[in-house]
Parts: structure tokens; sequence; C-alpha cells
């Protein structure tokens, strides 16, 4: 079953029904030419055939949209009927656009080939007769035909170059959208990552040693530990806050009035393990160790890397705090230290008694390791974290490789 067309096109519709009462009209009133030929004789069709030629070209204009091709191969036999019979004008007007259409709407064939076959028509239509007649006015056959065929296909295939020049544009401006909008969601999406990292690594080791120390003071009798205790957690407490406040002015700073905070550094860890031996003194019995085996006078690493290292730092301490047997914790910084670590890279290792027991001292939710291993895949770097069995025993190792030029990303 060969498919259905759709229905004409309603401009398609008044093309056609203007062309034909057009035709109609001038038939009336007897506006109709014949074709001279010259010394030849004129070919003469039957008066009808002249309307028959008209409502066959009218038809032909229904289909200008929809069927370029049969249209254009029914106007050219409705032609050549009416140029026999006594041409119409209005005849050769529907068919100069049905061949205005058929490049405008054909297929990319059509389109490509047909202004070239109106060329070569137009040369032979030129040629042609001035060789077998000889006389000036053959020219005006060569005319015709240029100004029936080869000037409305010129017209559609320059509009038709307009169009798919503007189509391209439109795509290319949708795809450059898409992209951008693309680009926007993942800044988004990392900028959020980013900003539940700092929340995190910023406020988590707070309110750990907040739930520590208030699970101890509520389980001490001792009045001096628990005065103690009740101290390191108004400490956190305002430490938290502070750091609170100053995340939420920054988010809040859309002009970027507020001065930036200094990205803490690896000068920084005496502190911060100062702090959590605070944090650990009256609750866990657990000591700290702060071992800086890089070599003296190296030069200066980048902040990245710098912030990387320290937050790994703080987040390995902050779970030893929560996690960890008594015993003694030992943080570690090397660069290029043994032969098993990449050149131009520093490492970070944080070991802490193994603890089995079932239930830590604070609850944990698994996002320090999340965005520790985050922050050392941005750097290109290597991350372990795990029981590790060593000379002392099994311990929970956290182990960073950070490469000082941002290659080779792997994490485990």
């Amino acid at each position: 079953m060969p498919p259905r067309l759709p229905p004409p096109h309603r401009v398609d519709v008044a093309i056609a029904l203007g062309g034909l009462l057009g035709g109609l009209l001038l038939t009336g009133l007897g506006l109709r030419g014949g074709v001279y030929l010259g010394e030849l004789s004129p070919i003469a069709l039957p008066y009808w055939s002249t309307i028959t030629a008209l409502v066959a070209m009218a038809g032909a204009e229904l289909l200008r949209r929809v069927a370029p091709r049969t249209a254009l191969s029914l106007g050219t036999a409705a032609l050549a009927v009416d140029l026999c019979g006594g041409s119409l004008i209005a005849t050769v007007l529907m068919y100069t656009d049905l061949v205005y259409a058929a490049v405008l709407y054909g297929p990319t064939s059509l389109a490509r080939r047909l202004p070239s076959g109106c060329v070569l028509a137009t040369v032979v239509a030129t040629v042609a007769p001035l060789a077998l007649l000889r006389t000036p006015e053959s020219l005006f056959i060569g005319l015709v035909t240029a100004l029936l065929t080869l000037a409305p296909a010129g017209t559609g295939a320059i509009v038709r170059n307009h169009q798919e020049a503007a189509e391209a544009a439109r795509l290319e401006a949708e795809r450059t959208a898409l992209l951008a909008e693309l680009d926007r969601r993942e800044a988004v999406v990392a900028e959020r990552g980013r900003m539940a990292r700092e929340l995190h690594d910023r406020v988590a080791g707070h309110l750990s040693a907040i739930a520590i120390h208030s699970t101890a003071a509520l389980s001490l009798g001792d009045a001096a530990a628990t005065d103690q205790a009740l101290g390191v957690i108004r400490e956190n407490s305002v430490r938290g806050l502070a750091e609170m406040r100053r995340l939420i002015e920054l988010l809040r700073d859309a002009d970027r009035e507020t001065e930036p905070t200094a990205a803490p550094t690896l000068d920084a860890l005496d502190a911060l393990v100062e702090r959590a031996r605070s944090d650990a003194a009256s609750v866990s019995g657990l000591k700290f160790t702060l071992c800086d085996d890089r070599p003296p006078g190296g030069a200066a690493l980048p902040a990245p890397v710098e912030l990387a290292a320290y937050r790994i730092v703080q987040e390995s301490l902050t779970n030893a705090l929560k996690h960890a047997a008594p015993g003694e914790v030992t943080v570690r910084l090397a660069q290029d230290a043994d032969g098993s670590l990449d050149a131009g890279a520093l490492e970070v290792s944080v070991t802490s008694p193994f603890d089995t027991r079932p239930a830590p001292r604070a609850p944990g939710s698994g996002m320090g390791l999340i965005g520790m291993r985050e922050r050392v895949c941005l750097l290109g770097g290597t991350l372990e974290a795990g029981p590790h069995t060593g000379p002392s025993g099994t311990v929970w190792r956290v182990r960073a490789a950070l490469p000082l030029d941002g290659k080779g990303a792997r994490t485990r």
C-alpha cells in the first residue's frame, strides 16, 4: 500500500485556487496566446487542452510542498500541453512556482541537480533553435526557457541555502546553550561538593569532640573530669559556631566584599595535633605524635596540596577520636622518602590503634572518607584507608600520596 500523502498546505491551496480562477478569467476574456516557432508550423491542440493543462497545473500546485518531484513532473507535462494549445499566462506562472518549490522543498538530490538541469535546458533551448532557424528571433526561445526554469530554480536555491544556514546557526546556538547548561550544572555540582567537604572538614571535628566529651561527662563520676569535659565541649562549640558563621558569611557575600580566609597549611599541623591531644586527654587515652620526615629546605608545596594534606590529617584525627582504641596515633609526612613513593609527591599517613568494638564513641556517616577520596582524586593522587598489619600489630592506616604536578589520578 503506497504511503498516504499529508494534506496540502493552506498556502498551496490558495496558490492553486488563485491560479485556476485567474486562468479561467483569462480564458473568458479571450487572453490566450499561441506558440510561434518561426518558419516551423505552429503546433495546434484543441481549445479544451488549455483548460485541461490549467486544471492539471493547479492540481500540481497542491503537491508543491508535500510531493515536489511529482508536482514538477505533472507540471512539466501540463506546460507542454498548454504551450501546444495556446498558452495561458496563469499556467506558465504556476509552472515557475513549481520549479521554485521543487528546489526549495524537494529532497537534497533534486535541489542540487535541478538548477544544473535548468542551465543545460536553457543552453539547449538557445543553441538548437538558433542553429536550426538561424534568425535572431530564435534567441527568444532560450530567453523564455531561462525565465521559466533557470530563474525560479536559482531563486529557490538561494532561499534554500539561506534557510539551511539559518537552521545550522539555530542548531549551533542550541548546542552552545546545551553545553553552557551542562557546564553550569557541572560547576554547581562541583561547587556543592566543595562546600560539603569544607563544611564537613571545618565542623565535623568540633561536633565529634562535643559528642565524645558529652558522653564522657554523662558517664564520669569525677566532678573534676566532668568539668574538664564540659570545658572541652564549650571550646569546640564556640569553634564550631565560628566556623559555621564564617562559611555562612562567605555564602551570603554575593559581591565578594568579605576578605577570604587563609587556607590552612602544613605549618598548622602542630596546633591541630595539640588540639586533638586536648580533646582526647580525659576520654580516650590516646597519644598523638607528629613526625615530619620531609627533607629540610625543600621547595614550597602548592597550596592545593597543602590544603588537601591538612584536611586528610584533620579528618583522620577526628576518626581516631571516634573509633580508635587507646594507644598512639602517629601522623607522618614524607616527600620522596623511599622507592615506594612517586617522585615529586607528598605522602601523608596517619596510623591509629585498630578497634573492633561494635559501637564508636561518636556516630559516623562515612562522609569523611568520601571527602578525602574526592580531594585526592582532584589532585590525581592515591589513597588507602583500612586495617593494616605491621610489626606493632593491626592498626588503622590512612595513607595518601599527593603528586605535586597533579597527574595520575587513582583511588583505592
